[in-house]
């Protein structure tokens, strides 16, 4: 198993519940794949560089994990799909 890390930036228009929501389905999609989570890292709303989608603010969402290499590519290809994430990348984090 590989460690990655996702980061999730999310609708600053969403209440506390959908937003968690969100979190939540980016979390299964990794575990339902075998993957394992470790601590999430909630940077809050903070300001995006440019607009996206006509908004100047999202929630950030930082989720480490462990997963096979075939996990990125589907989590990726789900996260495309979420209406309310507006960036998300997944990074395998250097080997130190």
């Amino acid at each position: 198993m590989n460690k990655y890390e996702l980061a999730l930036v999310v609708s600053a228009k969403l209440d506390d519940e959908a937003r968690e929501a969100v979190v939540e389905k980016a979390k299964g999609y990794i575990t339902q794949e075998g993957g394992v989570i470790g601590e999430i890292d909630a940077w809050g709303k903070k300001r995006l560089a440019y607009e996206i989608q006509k908004q100047r603010e999202g929630f950030y969402y930082f989720i480490p994990f462990e997963a096979e290499p075939t996990v990125p590519a589907e989590l990726e290809r789900n996260c495309r799909i979420m209406d309310n994430v507006l960036r998300y990348l997944i990074v395998r984090p250097d080997a130190k």
